[in-house]
């Protein structure tokens, strides 16, 4: 433990300048298997368990540890981890924070952090502190204390933080991001995201009902019922920023020549989730009587320092299809791109004042990344996406070089939750964005995702 603590701090000068110029030891081939990276999960619920598949998949990786407080849970990992003919890991869960016994191993390279969000912070900050190469899920944080957490012990242990978004690696957004590098849509002005995503029945279910028809959460909840939905009784925020404002950060360079610099938000009335449990559980059921403090529509418009806006929408409470909104507007053009629509229009290119499908424009701007292994990714999960986040996210560790999205992007796409919160608590008052690279973002250089990301 304390060799490995020792290198990390003589190597916390050189990490600091690999996390200004992020992309100068890119280049690793997929799954090289010279190197085997030796990962604990922290958190085997349904959404660890998908890393652990994937992860299972791999040559260069050795299941270390695993960790969770719900025994289920692990007999269902080791189970997986059997029949993949991996060696039996060292299992941990006895307590909330036995997890911290897991970190004390030496064995132990990398940690990915799958856990619900309130345990996201403290359990990366443990990670990194103890030298590990750490992966977070989203969001990273819930306060902004929270968010410089994670950057200053970054700053102080050297160690690497990655936030796994997966959406960022979506085919779309990245033949979108290509579009951008590559200028298509001019000097760009606008961009909107969000998450729209009816979540009543993960948010209600009691594990007796049919799913998708429980009225119970907390200690009554099954999976996330347990515990996410009390989020949205007590906090009026936007409580999950980024599957949709990390692609469009990236693709706006922020805290790599860019950043954000304010923000507002504003709430609807909370009608949806009362509205079903009465529906399915009853006008006398005890949960019809709470009042939910979030708003079924919550709309955050964020200025960056180059002049471009960004209109951020969370909306999981409400009967509606699956979308994350996603819009790019430049001086040149606009496109319009989700499951349900996937629309362009660029001036000189296409009819005026018409949209143009994207098919062919998604083709021809395809990433390096999706025509040579999107066949083989597509059943990882969400379509292929959560085959190259665990990828991205293994072969930086096997190098201890800086993630494609680190504790910068971590902190500042996480710090919607509580800005949004307080501007929400001031009838929409403008809250400055605190700048988490101190400075640093004017001259740190934008991480190449065409050519260098794995």
């Amino acid at each position: 433990m304390n060799s490995r603590r020792d290198f990390v701090k003589k190597a916390a000068s050189v990490s600091a300048g690999i996390s200004l110029l992020p992309n100068l030891s890119f280049g690793t081939s997929l799954f090289n298997s010279t190197k085997k990276l030796n990962i604990a999960f922290i958190g085997v619920g349904l959404r660890g368990t998908n890393h652990l598949n994937n992860a299972l998949q791999r040559k260069d990786v050795n299941i270390a540890a695993i960790c969770d407080i719900d025994s289920n849970r692990i007999d269902i990992a080791l189970d997986k981890i059997k029949k993949a003919g991996f060696k039996k890991p060292k299992v941990y869960g006895k307590s909330d924070y036995d997890y911290r016994t897991l970190l004390e191993l030496d064995e132990v390279d990398a940690v990915v952090i799958s856990t619900p969000w309130l345990w996201h912070t403290r359990m990366a900050v443990d990670s990194m502190k103890a030298g590990k190469y750490t992966g977070l899920e989203v969001s990273a944080a819930n306060t902004l204390e929270e968010c410089w957490d994670l950057v200053n012990t970054h700053e102080q242990t050297g160690s690497h933080l990655m936030i796994l978004e997966n959406v960022n690696y979506r085919r779309d957004v990245l033949a979108v991001l290509n579009m951008v590098k590559q200028n298509v849509f001019g000097e760009l002005l606008h961009f909107r995201c969000g998450y729209k995503h009816d979540l009543r029945h993960v948010k209600f279910n009691d594990g007796k009902t049919a799913y998708g028809k429980g009225v119970e959460f907390g200690e009554k909840g099954i999976s996330e019922a347990r515990w996410r939905t009390q989020h949205s009784l007590l906090r009026n925020a936007d409580v999950y920023p980024t599957h949709g404002l990390g692609p469009v950060a990236v693709m706006a360079d922020v805290n790599r020549g860019n950043r954000f610099v304010s923000l507002t938000s504003h709430a609807t009335k909370a009608v949806g989730l009362n509205k079903y449990i009465v529906e399915n559980g009853g006008a006398n059921h005890p949960n019809a009587k709470l009042k939910w403090k979030q708003g079924d529509i919550i709309t955050s418009t964020i200025e960056t320092a180059k002049g471009e806006t960004i209109i951020v929408t969370h909306d999981v409470n409400s009967p509606r299809p699956y979308s994350l909104g996603f819009q790019v507007q430049g001086a040149q053009g606009v496109a319009d791109f989700d499951y349900h629509t996937q629309r362009i229009h660029i001036e000189g290119r296409t009819k005026p004042h018409a949209w143009d499908k994207m098919d062919s424009w998604l083709k021809e701007y395809d990433h390096p990344l999706w025509k040579k292994y999107g066949a083989s990714a597509t059943e990882a999960g969400h379509g292929g996406i959560d085959f190259f986040v665990l990828n991205a996210f293994v072969e930086s560790a096997k190098e201890n070089i800086a993630p494609p999205m680190d504790a910068y992007d971590a902190a500042a796409w996480s710090a919607v939750t509580p800005l949004s919160e307080l501007s929400i608590e001031n009838n929409g008052e403008p809250q400055d964005f605190p700048d988490f690279t101190r400075g640093m973002w004017v001259k740190r250089r934008a991480y190449n995702w065409i050519k260098d990301t794995y």
